[in-house]
């Protein structure tokens, strides 16, 4: 991978580990086991979701394949980062990656995932090539993605995430403590 390009890859997986560390700054156990009043999930929940998916989509680039061909598609790669980032189109999660509990406190899902993103800047830091000429498959698009773009939604992931657990706090802290 090119430096330029495996820096800014690096950038946004750090701006996005960034995000949610704001987002959570100042999170007890008690609020991030709360439902918020709204429905959905929990700010813990969302942790274990971010986790979940990230390890998911990380096996999704070790299991993918060289193509013959360039894949960069400029247009295609701003649409993935606005759709990541804009909260006002629901984007529905496999199932699998919805949250299951696997996680009793919010600090053990926040170290799963942190594991699990250090396992992904390891990869970006060791992986030769040029990213958009390797494909590998997305459960949410409906062709190939190329890896550019896989560790773009890796790295907005958790911005988008944020942003929701943003709201959740704000119903939560609207509500009361007990909610």
């Amino acid at each position: 991978m090119r430096e330029p390009e495996q820096q800014e890859i690096l950038e946004a997986l750090r701006a996005g580990r960034a995000a949610l560390g704001d987002a959570l700054a100042g999170v007890d156990e008690a609020m991030a086991a709360r439902t918020p009043p709204a429905g959905g999930w929990s700010i813990l929940g969302c942790v274990e979701h971010m986790a979940v998916a990230e390890e998911y989509l990380l096996g999704r680039l070790r299991a993918g394949s060289m193509s013959d061909r360039s894949h960069h598609n400029p247009e295609r790669e701003a649409k993935i980062a606005d759709r990541a980032l804009n909260r006002a189109r629901r984007i529905e999660s496999p199932q699998e990656a919805w949250p299951s509990g696997r996680y009793g406190r919010l600090r053990e899902a926040l170290s799963f995932f942190d594991s699990v993103r250090a396992q992904t800047v390891r990869f970006v830091e060791e992986f030769e090539g040029d990213p958009r000429c390797w494909l590998t498959d997305h459960p949410l698009a409906a062709s190939p993605v190329n890896y550019y773009e896989m560790l773009s939604m890796i790295a907005l992931h958790p911005v988008r995430h944020a942003k929701q657990i943003m709201d959740i706090r704000a119903g939560l802290a609207a509500h009361g403590p007990q909610g």
